[in-house]
């Protein structure tokens, strides 16, 4: 089992960073691809970032690539998600996500969620 816990999260104006971390009790992170998503308010939870497990491949979402990073760190069983040069339309519920099969960008194939995390980008 995982359990995900999230922190990081808050407000910040724009063209400002965040850095959220994303802490697994119970099973290594290092079995799973880990993700994070976001959902605004009237709007389907989108993928923004995957760390795969298998050969430290990362992918992110066309509006983050350049601004937002994500990294492990595996002595800590942690994911982050660095976000730099922050845009109101970042503003959104962020969650992380892990799962052992499928593509990164459906929500459907990941078996672990926390509860989510606010993120507001003030302009």
């Amino acid at each position: 089992q995982v359990q995900l816990e999230v922190s990081g999260g808050g407000v910040v104006q724009a063209g400002g960073s965040l850095n959220m971390s994303c802490v697994s009790s119970g099973q290594l992170l290092s079995f799973y691809d880990v993700s994070w998503f976001r959902q605004s308010p009237g709007s389907e939870r989108e993928f923004v970032a995957v760390s795969r497990r298998a050969r430290g491949i990362t992918d992110y979402v066309d509006s983050v690539k350049g601004r937002f990073t994500i990294s492990r760190d595996h002595s800590k069983n942690t994911v982050y998600l660095q976000m730099n040069n922050l845009k109101s339309e970042d503003t959104a519920l962020y969650y992380c996500a892990a799962k052992l099969y499928g593509d990164d960008w459906h929500p459907a194939n990941y078996e672990f969620w926390d509860q989510g995390t606010q993120v507001t980008v003030s302009s």
